[in-house]
């Protein structure tokens, strides 16, 4: 648990939070049970409660797992009232963290940040994790080149699995961002009585900023299909071509597999006993087989 405390409220944000921290908010403070409760149960789809004195929100942040290489919600849940803010989190959000640990070290930004409301500080939060998104979106952006140029270099078979990862990482950004969009309505359109009048223009701003993330995934989203159809395609017409050269020489052998088959009968071979009966037949196995290339040239079969 970590605490910045100045005159007009107070910021204390847990991480992971154990039993011993549920029971210090519940002998310290006056929040509703069920608020509480909120803080301490998983939550899958981002939603805002407003209780009796507080307010609640749980919002899901992208965050990207460099093991796995995907994207995954982190969730971060936030109660809000007239003197605190309070927020959990399981996962490490560095934002949140760098951010706290900004404004405990600097004066300076404690008087910025901490001279109006609660609610103003998290629409500061909110705000930071929002702007978060533009560089794992760079990250993607830089994925879907590095496959572009791939592609057309002849790796098709490599960008296969490379390609599932990127849109991988694509959908669990777009599942992730795109409920979030509720919460900022929520603030901007409905009255709260923790969230000042003056503050609904600033989270009118948050939208425009979660539509023009939503945008450059959609861009991305639709980048990789259409690599993955050209990977594809390339992948498939390599693959006609294996097929068509292999038909060619499968076409090509097989009159001479029936004429070697003829020799090997039991019967006398013609030119059997003359001393380069060797290389007659093999000389002749040439003529037939070019023959049966003429012929397909001549059918323009390839």
């Amino acid at each position: 648990m970590n605490i910045i405390k100045e005159d007009r409220f107070t910021w204390i944000d847990f991480h992971d939070p154990t039993q011993s921290d549920i029971t210090f908010l519940q002998e310290n403070f006056n929040i509703h049970p069920l608020a509480i409760e909120e803080l301490v149960t998983p939550t899958y789809q981002p939603k805002v409660v407003e209780y009796e004195g507080c307010l609640f929100l749980s919002v899901h942040i992208p965050l990207f797992d460099t093991k796995l290489r995907t994207t995954y919600p982190g969730e971060l849940d936030i109660i809000l009232t007239k003197d605190y803010l309070i927020t959990s989190h399981r996962h490490d959000i560095y934002q949140v963290e760098h951010f706290f640990e900004e404004l405990s070290k600097s004066e300076g930004k404690r008087r910025i940040y901490f001279g109006k409301t609660p609610a103003d500080l998290l629409y500061h939060i909110l705000e930071i994790l929002l702007n978060s998104c533009f560089p794992k979106l760079n990250h993607i952006t830089r994925n879907l080149d590095y496959i572009e140029t791939q592609v057309f270099s002849e790796h098709e078979k490599e960008m296969v699995l490379e390609i599932s990862i990127v849109k991988r990482d694509i959908l669990n950004f777009r599942r992730t961002l795109k409920p979030q969009r509720s919460i900022l309505d929520s603030f901007s359109q409905k009255d709260h009585p923790l969230i000042p009048s003056p503050l609904k223009v600033y989270f009118q701003d948050l939208i425009g900023t979660n539509i023009r993330i939503w945008n450059i995934l959609e861009s991305a989203k639709e980048t990789v299909e259409a690599l993955e159809a050209t990977n594809n395609s390339l992948l498939s017409n390599k693959l006609d071509m294996t097929m068509k050269v292999l038909t060619i020489f499968s076409a090509v052998l097989l009159p001479m597999t029936v004429y070697t088959n003829m020799l090997a009968m039991s019967a006398s071979i013609p030119f059997g006993s003359h001393p380069n009966a060797f290389w007659i037949h093999f000389g002749l196995m040439i003529v037939i087989a070019l023959v049966t290339v003429t012929l397909f040239k001549w059918k323009q079969w390839f």
